[in-house]
């Protein structure tokens, strides 16, 4: 059966979306696997008590695409024995690897680390990312900065933020977001994850169902609101990891999006759905239908 432009977009959204089983099974036992290890290595009698693990980025959001390639858990450790000021205050190096070596002893997975979180890869496929921060109080977190020094993070209130958004949108953001994620990786990457769910919470102030003309506002309107803080109030601007050449390859590659976006529902309003899921799939991917 040849699919509309409209059947054909709500397949690939379908199509990228984690499944039911992923969301309440695959995703929450990864979650469960980390907080298994980080309770056994670092027991309540330890200097660095292991306090619980909180799922987060796009997991956490409902913005995760298949195939599934990265998971994010904060690992929280308590304070209350004084070890951040105590051994590592000023060596968030010693801490992170610490994490790593526990954690390295404790699965048969290859375990890497990435500055400021270990990365555990899984035999089955997929890592998962384990971020470990001492609690510092009002859901406010000190967090390894990559160098050996630290940084505040509030990724919770973050969290409360992005889903504060989306019920203001009628719960159609995450869609639109996993579309453009979708975009993002069919094309170099150029957008980081929490970036690009930022910008695109902070574009919209209303949304319906029809995501083939969200998605080309999304590309006409976020060359302009790439400047966007941390809405957990700590990192500052978010599109500071852009060199001037990045910024500008990822507003050129927008550009372009929002260009063929623009003629693929052009196509679709005057019957040629052909042409309008040529254009879609050259935007999204060799998996949207065609």
């Amino acid at each position: 059966m040849t699919l509309t432009t409209a059947q054909a977009f709500a397949k690939f959204l379908e199509d990228i979306t984690a499944t039911e089983n992923q969301k309440s099974s695959f995703i929450p036992a990864r979650k469960n696997s980390v907080d298994k290890d980080m309770k056994a290595a670092f027991p309540s009698t330890s200097d660095i008590p292991y306090s619980k693990g909180i799922l987060m980025g796009s997991a956490s959001k409902n913005t995760i695409i298949r195939p599934l390639d990265d998971i994010d858990v904060l690992a929280v450790f308590s304070n209350e024995k004084r070890a951040w000021q105590d051994k590592y205050w000023n060596d968030s190096q010693a801490f992170i690897y610490r994490i790593r070596q526990a954690y390295a002893g404790t699965k048969i997975q290859q375990v890497g680390t990435r500055g400021q979180a270990i990365r555990v890869f899984y035999k089955t496929g997929g890592h998962v990312d384990v971020a470990p921060v001492f609690y510092k109080g009002n859901d406010v977190y000190h967090l390894p900065d990559g160098t050996g020094g630290w940084l505040l993070t509030a990724p919770t209130i973050a969290n409360v933020w992005y889903a504060d958004k989306n019920r203001a949108l009628n719960y159609h953001l995450s869609a639109v977001v996993r579309l453009a994620k979708a975009w993002n990786r069919a094309h170099s990457k150029r957008f980081r994850s929490f970036h690009l769910e930022t910008v695109a919470a902070s574009t919209f102030s209303s949304l319906g169902s029809n995501y083939r003309d969200a998605l080309q506002k999304f590309f006409e309107w976020a060359p302009n609101r790439l400047y966007v803080n941390d809405p957990g109030g700590y990192s500052g601007d978010l599109s500071s990891y852009l060199t001037s050449e990045g910024r500008q390859n990822l507003i050129d590659a927008l550009n372009a999006a929002a260009d063929r976006a623009w003629k693929a529902n052009e196509a679709e309003a005057r019957g040629d759905h052909a042409e309008a899921k040529r254009l879609w799939r050259i935007i999204l991917g060799t998996g949207f239908p065609s």
